[in-house]
């Protein structure tokens, strides 16, 4: 947040929020955050003033999945600790992103993961337009596989406007990442934990009262079944 070149002065920008999951702070959600497992690393490269807006999503993958790393994103200097990331050993990584803009050659429907590798997902966060950029752009990216999801649903995600019904939030895109995984429990968290987020963001956008059996209590029953089960 310190580098971010661009402040952000649209509307809304003058309410008070918490500072780490941006919602109203009387709306705060930092302490229903849930816990997770996971063999899944991610890394968030941001368009420059993506990490300010209160409406991102890309946090709420910080939030549950412990190895996430965040960087600004930079055409012509690309951040070094990030490159080195990619190019560490230990991780496998994959840029995730419609198969429609890379080459056959580098599109992949599902990850195939080498053992004792970690995979390393790589999501270009910003706004539609600005993703594209990036990935364009990037020409250091375009060495790696490029998984592309062709999700059925409608995305859900109702906070921006998408041009198309089927362009994906970025915490809905991670939640296809854990499904193709085989980590379907983390799968289910993961919408659900952005359920909570785009309901406690827009009853303060919208000055109006939480559902007494909303999204919060639907992550709850779900956390309680997983440890039901479990115990």
């Amino acid at each position: 947040m310190a580098i971010v070149t661009r402040p952000y002065k649209a509307r809304g920008a003058n309410v008070k929020r918490c500072r780490y999951c941006m919602v109203n702070s009387h709306l705060c959600i930092c302490d229903l955050k849930p816990k997770i497992d996971t063999q899944a690393a991610f890394m968030l490269i941001m368009y420059d003033d993506e990490i300010l807006k209160p409406s991102n999503t890309g946090r709420l993958i910080a939030d549950l999945a412990p190895d996430t790393t965040g960087y600004i994103w930079s055409r012509l200097a690309p951040n070094e600790a990030m490159l080195a990331q990619l190019k560490n050993p230990k991780y496998q990584p994959y840029v995730v992103f419609p198969g429609e803009y890379a080459t056959q050659q580098q599109v992949v429907c599902k990850p195939s993961i080498q053992q004792g590798k970690t995979p390393l997902f790589v999501l270009l966060d910003g706004s539609w337009s600005q993703a594209r950029k990036m990935f364009k752009k990037s020409r250091w990216l375009h060495q790696y596989p490029v998984l592309s999801f062709a999700p059925d649903t409608v995305s859900r995600y109702k906070i921006r406007e998408s041009a198309l019904d089927n362009q994906l939030a970025t915490a809905e895109v991670a939640a296809l990442v854990y499904a193709s995984l085989g980590e379907a429990k983390n799968a289910m968290t993961m919408d659900l934990w952005f359920d909570v987020f785009k309901e406690h963001y827009l009853t303060g956008k919208m000055q109006r009262q939480l559902p007494e059996q909303g999204a919060r209590y639907a992550l709850a029953q779900w956390q309680n079944t997983n440890a039901t089960a479990t115990s």
